[in-house]
């Protein structure tokens, strides 16, 4: 979990909401990903999504049977969809998404017995240090909006 949450810190940088990935097998990382949905004009390019697309590359094989994804906050319907299509063994997250989280915070996709796939699923791994950096960002966020309509209307708020 450490590193998915040094791939979020790059997300930040990048301008990107700040969620990290990574794929492991073997206890070797096998695949990365950050969320880079805006500089790749992409909807899809959630940080769970990125880490599977470069494990299924690394490893030649769109099926990541026998590896765990690592992700600092709790993944969404879509990659959840894709997680269960790669096979994954294993989930871990750190951050629960009140928003949009379909592991128990929206739905819990991961328990529905109808689906054909099912992996294991930890949460709150790393919480705090997760939940931390996507307060603190939106926090940061908040704050540059809240100055720039400063600076269009003269000061005033």
């Amino acid at each position: 979990m450490q590193r998915a949450l040094e791939l979020a810190h790059e997300a930040w940088n990048a301008g990107e909401v700040p969620v990290g990935a990574v794929v492991v097998k073997e206890g070797e990382i096998v695949g990365r990903g950050f969320n880079a949905p805006i500089s790749r004009h992409d909807p899809t390019a959630h940080a769970e999504i990125m880490a599977l697309r470069n494990a299924a590359d690394n490893l030649g094989n769109y099926r990541l049977v026998g590896c765990s994804l690592y992700v600092t906050l709790e993944p969404c319907p879509m990659c959840i969809g894709a997680i269960f299509h790669a096979r994954i063994a294993r989930l871990v997250y750190g951050a629960s998404d009140p928003k949009t989280g379909a592991c128990g915070s929206i739905v819990n996709l991961p328990e529905n017995v109808r689906l054909n796939h099912h992996a294991q699923v930890v949460g709150g791994v790393m919480e705090q240090e997760c939940g931390r950096l996507l307060s603190d960002f939106f926090a940061q966020r908040r704050g540059k909006n809240k100055a720039h309509r400063a600076s269009e209307d003269g000061g005033e708020n």
